[in-house]
């Protein structure tokens, strides 16, 4: 499949997608929620929209935060199993009416918003609603321009390679891997985010160029 459109082949859009990134970002990596919550919001979210590019990067980012294979194959069908903490599936019940926001007269429901209520205080609760938005948002982009998914790598691999063939940054976007070379300072975490490293000291005035 082949996309339609690059939409950052317009400086103003690309100016917008920028401003959008960084807003995700902060949402991203806000420890409100926790990052399995992230992932797995922003997976089913994918999946309802059908965005396959999104589909593979937030599957992907998940196994790097060490998701389970179970989990993964099962977060569509998160209310009917046991695998999902009960606040996990009152997430996944409010990511899934959310998205499909049109599908009802009340878009999302009231006892699906109590679910959450009951797990997530106002702050969490904010958070989560602004992460849904903004992935719906996402998605929706990938699945109008038809964003490509794998760009001739196999699924499951990493798109750049470090030395000795070693996953430089598995399962990250390419914005997110730019990002990296652009800072290579960052550190990588568990979760496959980025860390400063120590501040670097000071050179003598005499070594300064």
């Amino acid at each position: 499949m082949d996309a339609r459109l690059d939409l950052t082949a317009s400086p103003t859009v690309a100016r917008s997608v920028k401003y959008f990134a960084a807003a995700s970002r902060v949402i991203i990596e806000d420890p409100a929620l926790p990052t399995a919550t992230r992932n797995l919001v922003m997976l089913r979210a994918s999946q309802i929209n059908g965005c396959g590019f999104c589909t593979d990067v937030h599957s992907k980012d998940a196994v790097v935060a060490g998701e389970s294979p179970v989990r993964l194959a099962l977060v569509a069908a998160g209310r009917e199993t046991t695998v999902f903490t009960d606040a996990g599936r009152a997430a996944l019940e409010l990511t899934e009416q959310g998205t499909r926001i049109a599908d009802s007269a009340d878009g999302v429901s009231d006892e699906a918003w109590e679910k959450a209520a009951v797990h997530y205080d106002e702050h969490r609760l904010a958070a989560l609603v602004t992460l849904i938005s903004l992935i719906n948002a996402a998605t929706r982009m990938g699945r109008i321009a038809r964003r490509a998914v794998y760009d001739g790598r196999r699924p499951g691999r990493a798109r750049r390679t470090g030395q000795g063939g070693t996953p430089r940054h598995p399962g990250r976007s390419t914005s997110d891997q730019a990002r990296c070379r652009r800072h290579p300072r960052a550190s990588r975490t568990s979760a496959g985010r980025a860390t400063p490293n120590a501040p670097r000291r000071s050179r003598p005035a005499a070594a300064a160029r």
